[in-house]
């Protein structure tokens, strides 16, 4: 069994896989990091010469072609937006950066009248999205932030790295998203347990991470910073922490922020049949919930 990982998008990585006889450590570690700062340069806003910054501060009305994972990161979250109506929304940079968990940093929470002009500048419906031409039209002063999806996106572009080199079983996480592909050298899956948010009384979730993937949203980390794209401000429905188990990291990580926002809403995961585990702070009380689909996995 070969670890491997580094440091990437302000956080860290790790891959473990059975790496075949003869190959060269090194150079997939390089490989790995490589398509990590591609990644970068095309998904972050804090990297003011990426490819979401540049559509960031294109003129109004100009017409943007996305390259492939940008593409591709903006065709998944708009599905999600859709479904989701609106609690998941990739176009509230303006919103974020208000509230002080931009790229700008911290600053006093903005009045009524400042949340009500940057709403109105923000909002996936106001993305124009040409599907065949990979191309997106600036309406004027609208602000990508892909901070609910990129992580997830990532975890799962280094799995399908991996494949391309020949490694099909392995277990990828980038910041607590996690992937797992085939099985461990034992024949094991890639077991892992979800993260405890404090105070939670219950016992640990142990998943079998058998070509699915895991990502987790919460506030127990760096506290309550999740904005909620429907109204501007910050959610205060008492959740701390949401799991989604899913096919891909990238879909599991835009739910879990979804999530975190629409509940107790449970309609998307009604629709969705979402695998999700819920902790609620409410009146000092930690509760956990468990979605029907995930109770039916654990069975």
């Amino acid at each position: 069994m070969t670890t491997l990982g580094g440091p990437t998008m302000g956080t860290s990585w790790s891959v473990r896989c059975a790496i075949p006889p003869g190959w060269d450590i090194a150079a997939l570690q390089t490989a790995i990091e490589a398509r990590l700062d591609e990644l970068v340069g095309q998904l972050s806003h804090w990297d003011s010469s990426s490819a979401l910054c540049r559509f960031n501060t294109a003129a109004p009305g100009t017409i943007v072609a996305l390259p492939h994972d940008l593409a591709a990161v903006i065709r998944l979250s708009l599905r999600v937006a859709y479904a989701s109506g609106g609690a998941f929304d990739p176009a509230i940079g303006r919103l974020v950066d208000e509230w002080g968990f931009g790229p700008p940093g911290p600053r006093p929470a903005p009045d009524a009248a400042r949340v009500h002009e940057a709403l109105t500048e923000s909002g996936w419906r106001q993305l124009k999205w040409d599907d065949a031409r990979a191309c997106l039209r600036q309406p004027g002063g609208l602000a990508l932030d892909l901070s609910g999806i990129a992580k997830g996106y990532a975890v799962d572009a280094i799995a399908d790295l991996l494949a391309l080199h020949g490694i099909d079983n392995c277990l990828v996480e980038i910041g607590g998203e996690l992937v797992g592909r085939g099985l461990k050298p034992d024949g094991d899956p890639w077991w892992v347990d979800l993260e405890q948010p404090p105070s939670l009384d219950a016992p640990w979730l142990r998943l079998a991470l058998h070509r699915c993937a895991v990502a987790t949203s919460g506030d127990y980390r760096r506290g309550e910073h999740t904005i909620d794209p429907r109204n501007g401000y910050p959610v205060t429905n008492g959740v701390t922490s949401v799991s989604v188990i899913s096919t891909s990291a990238a879909l599991a990580d835009a739910l879990a922020t979804a999530i975190t926002v629409a509940y107790p809403d449970d309609s998307l995961i009604n629709t969705l049949g979402v695998a999700a585990r819920i902790v609620v702070r409410k009146r000092g009380m930690v509760n956990e919930l468990l979605t029907p689909t995930l109770l039916e996995m654990l069975e």
